[in-house]
C-alpha cells in the first residue's frame, strides 16, 4: 500500500512525445549555442522546428533552458562512462572504452559540457559520481598492475582528464574518437619518455 501511494504521489514520467520534444529542443540548443552563445530562445525554437511557445512551455526562461541543457549533458557523460562497465570490465578495456565514449559526448555536447557544473547541483552531483567512478577504476587498474603501485590516483585522474580535454579539441576537428582514445590511454600509461630514460627522482 505504501509503495503504491508513493508511486501515485511521485513525479509522473514524461510521455514519449514530450520526451522527444524536449530532446529535440535540447539538441537544437546545443547546436545553436555552440555557434552563437548569445542565441535567443527564438533561435533555438527555429532550429528545433517548433513554435517559440513550445520552447517556453518546456523551459520558462533562457536560464532554465541552459540549466536543463547542462544537466542533460551531464547525464550523457555519466551514461557514456557507465556503458563501458568500469566496475566489471578489465580495467584497460574499460579505460579505453570510457575515453572513446566520453570524447563523443564532449564533441556532441561541447557547449553544455564546458559550462561550469558547480553552478548546477544535479550536474555537479553527476560529475562527482563520475570522478568517484574514475578513481575506483584507476584503483582497479593499479591492483591489476596496469598502473604503478605508488601512483597518486587523484593526480593520475587529473592528468587523464586533461588528456581527454586536449583530445576533445582534436575530435572537434573531425579526428576519430577511437584513435584519439588509444592515444590518450597510451600517453597516460606510458607517457612520452624513452624506455630506460633516467628517473627525475
Amino acid at each position: 500500500m505504501t509503495a503504491q501511494k508513493q508511486q501515485t504521489n511521485g513525479p509522473r514520467p514524461l510521455r514519449a512525445d514530450t520526451e522527444r520534444t524536449i530532446r529535440t529542443i535540447l539538441e537544437a540548443a546545443e547546436r545553436v549555442l555552440t555557434a552563437d552563445p548569445a542565441a535567443t530562445m527564438e533561435d533555438v525554437a527555429r532550429a528545433a522546428g517548433v513554435a517559440r511557445t513550445t520552447v517556453h512551455r518546456r523551459f520558462a526562461t533562457r536560464e532554465a533552458l541552459l540549466h536543463a541543457l547542462t544537466d542533460w549533458a551531464a547525464r550523457q557523460f555519466a551514461d557514456a562512462v557507465g556503458a563501458a562497465r568500469p566496475g566489471s570490465a578489465p580495467p584497460l578495456v574499460a579505460l579505453y572504452q570510457i575515453t572513446a565514449n566520453v570524447l563523443r559526448v564532449k564533441t556532441n555536447w561541447s557547449f553544455a559540457m564546458n559550462r561550469p557544473a558547480a553552478e548546477h547541483p544535479e550536474a555537479a552531483r553527476v560529475h562527482a559520481d563520475v570522478r568517484a567512478t574514475c578513481i575506483s577504476l584507476l584503483r582497479r587498474a593499479q591492483d591489476a598492475g596496469v598502473l604503478r603501485p605508488d601512483a597518486d590516483l587523484d593526480w593520475t585522474r587529473r592528468v587523464y582528464y586533461a588528456l581527454i580535454h586536449e583530445a576533445a579539441v582534436e575530435a572537434a576537428t573531425g579526428s576519430d574518437p577511437d584513435e584519439l582514445a588509444a592515444r590518450v590511454v597510451d600517453t597516460l600509461l606510458r607517457g612520452a619518455g624513452a624506455a630506460g630514460a633516467p628517473n627525475a627522482m
